[in-house]
Parts: structure tokens; sequence; C-alpha cells
């Protein structure tokens, strides 16, 4: 099983047991693939919840950029939402679920096909 494989495995456990969410492996499989490289390096692959340059990365780089949503409040506020689902108490919210819960939230998996 190659590293990607075995983050792809991680990443659908968080998605299940701390979000309550069954994943649809080809879309989770994708959305890591488009995150590239950053899903090995430890502090790259997770979302700093509390930190608002984090926050606006996410924004900027994935919600406008990668999903080509208008910027609004309603995107501060599903990254809010996202957040809450991960569990604020969870200190490790990786990258990919955080992208993935917004991909399903805004219905854009289209952008993956």
């Amino acid at each position: 099983m190659s590293k990607r494989e075995e983050l792809i495995k991680k990443y659908a456990a968080d998605l299940k047991d701390k979000c309550g969410v069954t994943p649809n492996m080809d879309l989770l499989t994708k959305v890591t693939i488009g995150c590239g490289p950053s899903i090995y390096n430890a502090d790259a692959s997770t979302v700093a919840g509390t930190q608002d340059s984090e926050l606006h990365t996410v924004k900027n780089n994935f919600l406008i950029k990668k999903l080509g949503l208008a910027d609004t409040p309603a995107l501060d506020e599903a990254i809010h939402l996202a957040l809450q689902k991960y569990g604020t108490a969870n200190k490790h919210k990786y990258r990919v679920v955080i992208y993935y819960l917004l991909t399903i939230h805004f219905k854009k998996e289209s952008v993956y096909k």
C-alpha cells in the first residue's frame, strides 16, 4: 500500500468516526490528489482552525480559486461548520477532510470529475 493510500484510509476513518460522514472514496481520493504534496507535510496537511490566516487560506485558495465560489459570508460560515463537524477539541484537522466536507457542503463534486 502506498503512502497516499494509507493517508486516504486515515482520512476516511476521520470522516466516518469524527464527522459522522460515510465518504465517497472516489471523491475523497480526488480531493487528496488535488491537495498535492502538502498531504505529506505535517504542518501543511492540517488546518489550524483557530488561526485567521489559515482560515483565509482555506477560503481563498480552496473555496474561491478551486471551487470557483464567490466571496460571501456563506464561505466563512461553511468553514466554521466544517470545523465544528470535525470537532473543536480535535487538534489534528486534516486539510483533505475539511476540503472534502466543504466540497460536499457546496455540492461542488463536479470540480473533481
